[in-house]
This record gives structure tokens, C-alpha cells and sequence, in this order.
């Protein structure tokens, strides 16, 4: 074994002086590869300094991060509960709130009372002046005064007013307001305020972390976390108390079938008498579905139908163009070297201008619309269309061309037998991938007024208040995206595969 081991041993030393560099070679690689990684993380420690990535994640709201994205996926409820002068209270809903025009929901307990106000109104009305009389100018002044003056009387008046309101967010969590006071309970603590005409709002005690005020006297912003929150101020208190899900998602509060069970709409649907004499429920309903006021499916459908069209026009015509073009652009099939360097900074020009400068030319071109979109398509694809086929037609085996040309073939024979049959794979496997590419790219030049569901994304966005609706329209894109991926992949599949087979 001691001798074996001797002799491999020396066998390896002959090898190495006879082959240096097979040794040396190693080291080399393995100080590279070490220098590489090292280079690598010296350039990822100066990036985190020069952007100054830790203080920024460090100075990052995350509260209004996740208060974000809780409105995608939930909504708001935003009841105000007022305050008079005399400290009288009302409950009001905005005007298109998600309970509608009468709400009532049981998490807000009111108690009312019947206060007398004196109102002053007046007691008697100016007699009109005969129709045949006429004013005069040299009427006495004194007498204009008493006729123009109408006598004013107080009067007394008795009103229905909201004497307390307690708001349940939760078990754990709710605002009560009485007599000026409002009494804040979360998570077992509990905040007194006091609501102070003259000196404005005064907590009671030290502010818990849920509560933060910016100067004494001003507002007190109640933060409850997913729950909700609410602003504590002398004359209003408002209350936005948030729930999962999407509200009036099917019917909104102006439908007929608002706040009905499924088995109430079914029920009016195949056995109820008719909502509407001129149609019958299920025609009603639909209808209702459609033209949703705050969901608007009709028009965000239509839009994402506008997207994936102007996605598949704008490639479909790309892919005829550059198709030509690209043999004029290959070496070694147009033997022409003026005409192949024209023809490649053409394609240089298509697709160095990005698809969102194009749409925002034919936008002022053609003004707002798809046909902006599917023109910013159309040339961004043909250059890279163009590029990437001349660059396959480059790479062909000449090998199956010289052979179908040694049979005497014309030279378009040659072209259709010799590299087609090589090329056409790859055209329609780039073409399938550029079409389902174009449908997210679409979505984002809609936003400048290229039309489809990217204007009207940006249109909910822009409200900063409707992000379940952005949410509603992004799931969309992903379904369709998920759905052109998959059927993409499947044709590109079989096109390599009867190339390969």
C-alpha cells in the first residue's frame, strides 16, 4: 500500500513538471473566481451606500404601506358624527357610501333626545302693491322703509337630535361620543378627550402609541391598525372603520337586488314577479351586473379587450413586416452590404425609441385611442422582430441551402426548401413571446392615452381611493397573462419540437 502510494505520488510530480500549467492553470482559475465574488460584493456594499438603501428602508412609512395595500383588498365605511354649537349631534354617511342611501349598520349605537331651539323667522309679510300702481321715486323715504321692512318674531322649535353615538369597530376596539367627550378603547386602553370649543381638543392623560396628535388643540388621529381609524376633532368626529372584502361587488346601492341574500336574488329571478314591467328579472339583473356604477365591469371588460386586441395586432402586423425585411438584413442571404447595413439601423431605429415614447407620438398624432397603442407596437416589434430574425437567418446551417441549390432550384425555391424549414420555428416561437409580452406592455402605454385597461387603471389609481378597484383590474391582467403564457408556451413547445422531431 506504502509502495503504490509512493509511486502514485511520484507519478504526479512527473506529471507536474512535465505539465505545468495544468497546475498553475487551476490556482489561476480558482484566484479568479475568488477576485470575481470579491469584486461583487465590494460593488453590492458600495451600492447599499451610495443609495443609501438602509436609511431609506429605515425612514420607510410601512404603516402607509400596509394601510395601502388593506385597501386593496377591503373597503371603508366613513360615517361623521357632527357636533353643533349647543352640542346637539348628527349621524351622516357620504353620499355614495357602500351601505347606501339609508344606512343603518348595528355597529353604530345612537341614543337621541328632543331638544326646543329658537329659531327666528318672520312674523308678517310684505303686502304686494297693486298691479295697476306704480313705484314712484318721490315717494316719502320713511314710508319706502316700512313697506320694504318685514317685522321678525323667534320661534320655538322642537328637534330629534342624537344625544350619544358609540362606534364598535371591534371587541376590542370602539369611540364613544357624549356631552363633548369622546372615550377611545383599544386593545384594553382607554383615551379620554375632551372636545372644548375655546381651547380645542384636550386628551386626558399621556396619548397611547394608537393616538398622535401634531400640536395641543388640534385634531387627534386614532390608528386602530387593519381595523380602521379615525380623526377627533371639536366640531367632527370621523370614523372610518374598514371591512374585508369588496362591497357591492355584484349590485350596486342603486339596484333593486342591493343588500339581497343569493337566495333572495335567485328567488326574484325564476320566480318573482317583475322589478321592471319592460324586462324580466334575469334580463334586470344582468343589466344591474354590467352597469355597476362603482365597478363598471362592462367598461373594464371592454377596455381589457381593447388591450389584448391592440397587443395582438400590433405584433401581428410587426411580425409580417419584419418578416421581408429580414432577409434583406441577413449576410448571407442578401449578398449586398449596403443594402443589409440600411436595413439594420432601420430595425436600430424601430427599436432604440421605447414603445412608451412611440405611444406618446401617435397619442398627439392620432389622439387618444388604441390605434396609438397598436402604432407604438407595431415599430417597437418590427426592429426587434427584424433584428432577431436576420440574426437566425445568420445562423443557419448552409449546408441544407447548398444542397436544395445543387438540384438546379431557383433561387425563391431555394429560400422556401433550404431555410424556411430551419427558421419559420424560431419566427413563430419569437412572435408567440412578443404577443404575450405586448399584452403587459399595453397595459402600460395605455396609461398615456393609448387606450385599454391601462387608461382606466391609472384613472382609479389616480384617485388614491379607489385601490380595490385597481386591485379588481390588475387580477384581470394576470388572469389574462396566465391564460396567453400558457397557451404561448404550448405552441412554442410544439413548433421546437417539430423542428427537433
Amino acid at each position: 500500500m506504502t509502495v503504490n502510494t509512493m509511486m502514485n505520488a511520484a507519478e504526479m510530480e512527473a506529471i507536474a513538471a512535465r505539465h505545468p500549467h495544468l497546475i498553475h492553470g487551476s490556482s489561476r482559475k480558482r484566484i479568479r473566481s475568488a477576485l470575481i465574488f470579491a469584486g461583487i460584493a465590494l460593488y453590492m456594499i458600495y451600492s447599499w451606500w451610495f443609495f443609501s438603501i438602509g436609511q431609506v428602508l429605515t425612514n420607510a412609512n410601512w404603516g402607509i404601506a400596509g394601510t395601502y395595500l388593506a385597501d386593496w383588498v377591503s373597503y371603508e365605511v366613513r360615517p361623521d358624527i357632527k357636533i353643533a354649537a349647543d352640542g346637539a349631534m348628527q349621524v351622516v354617511y357620504p353620499r355614495f357610501s357602500p351601505l347606501g342611501p339609508d344606512a343603518r349598520p348595528e355597529w353604530v349605537k345612537i341614543e337621541t333626545k328632543t331638544i326646543e331651539r329658537t329659531i327666528d323667522a318672520p312674523a308678517a309679510t310684505q303686502q304686494a302693491l297693486p298691479k295697476s300702481s306704480t313705484f314712484s321715486f318721490m315717494a316719502p323715504k320713511a314710508a319706502v322703509g316700512r313697506s320694504a321692512e318685514a317685522e321678525v318674531k323667534p320661534e320655538r322649535s322642537s328637534e330629534e337630535v342624537v344625544s350619544r353615538a358609540t362606534i364598535s369597530f371591534n371587541s376590542a376596539t370602539s369611540v364613544d361620543v357624549v356631552d363633548r367627550t369622546v372615550t377611545a378603547t383599544h386593545n384594553g386602553e382607554t383615551l379620554l378627550i375632551d372636545l372644548d370649543p375655546g381651547r380645542g381638543v384636550q386628551p386626558k392623560g399621556d396619548l397611547p402609541d394608537w393616538a398622535t396628535q401634531k400640536r395641543p388643540g388640534e385634531k387627534i388621529t386614532l390608528a386602530f391598525g387593519m381595523t380602521g381609524w379615525a380623526d377627533v376633532d371639536v366640531e367632527k368626529v370621523s370614523i372610518h372603520n374598514r371591512f374585508p372584502g369588496w362591497a357591492n361587488f355584484i349590485f350596486d346601492t342603486s339596484s333593486p337586488f342591493f343588500n339581497k341574500s343569493f337566495g333572495e336574488v335567485a328567488g326574484l329571478i325564476f320566480a318573482g314577479e317583475r322589478l321592471d314591467p319592460a324586462r324580466s328579472n334575469l334580463s334586470l339583473a344582468w343589466n344591474n351586473i354590467l352597469y355597476n356604477a362603482e365597478w363598471q365591469h362592462l367598461d373594464v371588460w371592454t377596455k381589457l379587450l381593447q388591450t389584448i386586441v391592440m397587443a395582438f395586432v400590433g405584433t401581428l402586423f410587426a411580425s409580417i413586416v419584419a418578416f421581408p425585411l429580414c432577409f434583406l438584413a441577413a449576410r448571407n442571404i442578401t449578398r449586398n452590404g449596403v443594402l443589409n447595413q440600411v436595413t439594420k439601423r432601420f430595425f436600430d431605429f424601430l427599436r432604440s425609441v421605447d414603445m412608451l415614447i412611440w405611444a406618446l407620438f401617435f397619442t398627439r398624432a392620432f389622439g387618444p385611442g388604441p390605434l396609438a397603442g397598436m402604432s407604438a407596437i407595431f415599430f417597437t416589434d418590427t426592429g426587434t422582430l427584424g433584428k432577431l430574425y436576420s440574426e437566425a437567418l445568420e445562423n443557419i446551417d448552409d449546408k441544407q441551402r447548398e444542397g436544395v441549390k445543387s438540384v438546379g432550384a431557383a433561387p425563391l425555391a431555394v429560400q422556401r426548401y433550404g431555410v424556411l424549414p430551419q427558421v419559420l420555428p424560431v419566427f413563430a416561437s419569437q412572435a408567440l413571446y412578443f404577443w404575450e409580452s405586448n399584452t403587459r406592455s399595453a397595459t402600460i402605454i395605455g396609461a398615456v392615452g393609448a387606450g385599454g385597461i391601462g387608461l382606466k387603471l391609472w384613472e382609479a389609481m389616480r384617485t388614491n381611493s379607489d385601490w380595490e378597484n385597481v386591485c379588481y383590474m390588475v387580477i384581470l391582467i394576470l388572469i389574462v397573462i396566465f391564460i396567453f403564457d400558457s397557451i404561448s408556451n404550448l405552441l412554442r413547445s410544439r413548433l421546437i419540437g417539430q423542428k427537433i422531431h
